[in-house]
């Protein structure tokens, strides 16, 4: 569509970008400040082109709770490149009280009196940065409180999800933003097959808005139900933009049954050394006007170049003899004259583009199956150190696993699966923990507790750092167990108790959702017992002021406690004063968020409900799409 390359009234011009893991390894002293490096081109581009908006896909942040210098960092890039006095374009017509319920300010930032935003941004939270705590607040709550970017698509309920969509105008274009921060797999899985996800559409000329819906879940299948099908998103989509999953798929892909095309851009860091993430990172240049779409691919050229190899020994017989007792030097001779390869083709490609890092990433996996010995790898990276990012972990040695079918008495060469152990997989806690227990002795078998509950708060422990988590679930099921024994008023015998407890624990495994329950009511507990520790701590923390002198010390945290530092409020003793801004020069008629196009547009804005389909992975039409 070339007509969409030109700028007019009626073309949104949208970024897109997702999984930037702000501050990831942070503390290396190469690779540190990547991802910070990255972002600034992310919002560099956003400039340049003058787009209308930024679209994030979730995970911003890397961590769940960020360091001030992550945060900080952060602040300082918006700050930087979304604030102007370039007007914005496009118009909301949608109720903004709904589409951001969860804020303090539930209006879209460039619409403030007080601020001067000239890019507006607009992001979901992923599962790196999604809200936690007793107030189930997030990174992205701090930057949406602060005006820096729009936070949206928020839902904490576990019975029901109304995904209501904000609804942009630009000249004649419209556009219906649906959004929908990460939810564990396996939960979202089931609410779509319970037909507890509903998303909204304008009942006003529906058939009229171009329909962008932004994800961020796990697309590729990592268990029966640890992913989202795409078949279960509603067909009347236009564009769906998939987060989470880090290789760059960025072209739209139609899926051939539901008839919607798919962005999937991928990571724009390389946070594991897997084969997806040494494909070329690109963020997208969305192009939208009517019901027409063009997606342009941005190649990023301030991600560090990765490089990866795979040596499989057994295929080299006439190099490497594994009853020669010299092999094991000739294997890490060879594997240096790799690395020496791979090097030079990093070298060659940096050439071209002063502005990537200089040291590569480097990955070569090394497959010994067959009887040979790996080397020391420690030994073999020091020679690295000076011109690599990652000199501790470029040699990967695995050795493939042979499984055949059961009852199969002959070995089947055809059957054999050759895949290297544990790389590019991702191992989750609960999965760990449930394994664990299935596989146990009977003597520290779980009998209270199910696996599933437990891995669920062995995850908030990990991820979250919810100190409590284990502990709380522990006395909920306790209490709630040693009611269900009062009410059936069962006989003090050890047999006959330790009977109706198996059977009460084997009708929660199958009640799934009062699980889920049993474990949100578990952690809330932790959040509030964790917000009762920090304010007794705050409290002494301040008689020990008090008696201690110490109010009259200086800046330095150092040795301190968190809540001391975090207290000290010191008088500023001035006024902001005045900007020296023209109010009326600061934007056009939009920007007032009491703007009377808005309020009309608002109140006779009204929804519907798209009819529930019945939700199987099996199902689906075999529809042609137009």
């Amino acid at each position: 569509f070339p007509a969409l390359s030109r700028d007019d009234e009626d073309t949104f011009k949208i970024l897109i970008a997702t999984d930037i893991h702000l501050g990831y390894l942070e503390k290396d002293p190469i690779r540190g400040n990547d991802t910070f490096v990255t972002f600034d081109e992310i919002l560099d581009h956003a400039q340049k082109n003058e787009v209308d908006f930024v679209l994030l896909g979730g995970d911003l942040f890397h961590e769940n709770k960020p360091s001030r210098k992550t945060v900080h960092s952060c602040l300082e890039l918006l700050r930087k490149y979304c604030m102007g006095d370039r007007p914005v374009q496009f118009e909301i017509l949608s109720d903004q009280a709904v589409n951001f319920h969860y804020s303090k300010f539930p209006w879209v930032n460039y619409q403030d009196r007080n601020l001067n935003i000239s890019i507006p941004i607009f992001s979901i939270h992923g599962n790196h940065d999604d809200p936690t705590g007793a107030d189930a607040l997030c990174a992205l709550d701090i930057l949406s409180c602060a005006g820096l970017l729009n936070h949206f698509g928020r839902s904490t309920s576990v019975e029901k999800i109304d995904i209501s969509p904000i609804l942009l105008r630009k000249g004649r274009t419209k556009i219906a933003l649906y959004g929908l921060g990460a939810i564990p797999d396996e939960r979202l899985y089931r609410m779509f097959v319970n037909k507890q996800v509903t998303m909204l559409r304008p009942k006003e000329d529906e058939d009229s808005w171009f329909n962008l819906f932004v994800i961020h879940q796990n697309r590729s299948k990592h268990g029966a139900t640890n992913y989202i099908p795409e078949q279960f998103l509603d067909d009347f989509i236009n564009l769906v933009v998939w987060g989470h999953e880090h290789e760059c798929k960025i072209a739209p892909s139609q899926n051939e049954q539901q008839c919607f095309y798919v962005s999937q851009p991928g990571s724009s860091v390389v946070t594991s050394l897997s084969p997806g993430e040494a494909v070329k990172k690109h963020i997208g240049l969305l192009h939208v006007k009517g019901k027409k779409m063009k997606m342009q691919k941005i190649a990023l050229e301030t991600v560090r170049t990765f490089h990866m190899e795979d040596i499989v020994l057994a295929d080299h017989p006439d190099l490497f003899n594994p009853d020669n007792p010299k092999v094991t030097q000739a294997i890490q001779a060879f594997c240096m004259e790799k690395v020496e390869l791979m090097l030079d083709d990093a070298e060659r490609q940096r050439l071209g583009n002063p502005r990537q890092p200089e040291k590569p990433l480097i990955r070569l996996r090394v497959d010994y199956t067959g009887g040979f010995e790996p080397f020391s790898v420690h030994r073999f990276s020091q020679k690295y150190m000076d011109r690599v990012a990652n000199p501790k972990d470029i040699i990967h040695f695995f050795r493939h696993r042979e499984q055949k079918e059961k009852n199969d008495n002959d070995l089947n060469f055809g059957r054999l699966v050759s895949r290297p152990a544990s790389e590019g997989m991702t191992l989750r806690v609960e999965d760990l923990v449930k394994q664990y227990f299935q596989t146990a002795e009977k003597k520290v078998q779980l009998s209270l507790l199910t696996e599933r509950g437990m891995g669920e708060a062995v995850q908030e422990f990990v991820d979250k750092e919810e100190k409590d988590a284990i502990e709380e679930l522990v006395k909920f099921q306790l209490e709630k167990t040693q009611r269900f024994l009062k009410e059936r008023r069962t006989d003090a015998e050890e047999e006959k108790i330790d009977e109706e407890v198996r059977k009460f624990r084997e009708s929660r495994k199958k009640n799934t959702e009062e699980e889920d329950e049993e474990v949100r009511e578990a952690m809330t507990r932790a959040r509030a017992h964790r917000s009762e520790d920090a304010v007794l701590v705050a409290a002494s923390s301040d008689e020990e002021l008090m008696d201690t002198g110490m109010r009259g010390t200086g800046d330095s945290d150092d040795g301190l406690p968190a809540t001391l530092s975090r207290g000290r409020g010191r008088g500023r003793g001035r006024a902001r004063g005045a900007r020296g801004q023209n109010s009326t020069a600061r934007g056009s008629s939009q920007r007032g968020r009491g703007s009377t196009s808005r309020e009309s547009a608002t109140s006779s804005r009204t929804y519907k409900p798209v009819p529930a389909k019945n939700m199987s992975i099996m199902d689906g039409r075999p529809s042609i799409c137009p």
